[in-house]
């Protein structure tokens, strides 16, 4: 075959009938995006690690983990997840008493 096959009980109108193309619209100015503060975002990073905490030992479980090595895992990962929030909240303690990340006159971003 070497032209398009039409489908049958498609119509197709005629290139003459075409409606006439207007100026695609302008975009409206989309809304600045919310930059969540370093609060919020060292909050969602514990609450999901915490979430861990409690889903991994289940899914380990689930899949015939001993109770002890679930056990195991849920305090290593509550640990792991305790140093970070530590770590998490010292560093805001830090940047709020700096005058946040950028401290220099010179930097890119001010």
């Amino acid at each position: 075959m070497s032209g398009p096959v039409a489908r049958s009980g498609a119509h197709r109108a005629p290139p003459s009938a075409a409606p006439a193309r207007s100026a695609p619209p302008t975009p409206a100015t989309p809304p600045a995006p919310s930059v969540p503060s370093a609060a919020d975002t060292a909050t969602d990073v514990v609450r999901w690690a915490a979430f861990s905490c409690f889903l991994v030992p289940v899914i380990l479980l689930w899949y015939g983990t001993s109770l002890a090595g679930a056990a195991g895992t849920a305090f290593g990962l509550a640990a792991v997840t305790a140093a970070c929030r530590v770590l998490l909240r010292r560093s805001e303690r830090c940047a709020t008493q700096r005058g946040g990340r950028h401290t220099r006159g010179g930097t890119p971003v001010s």
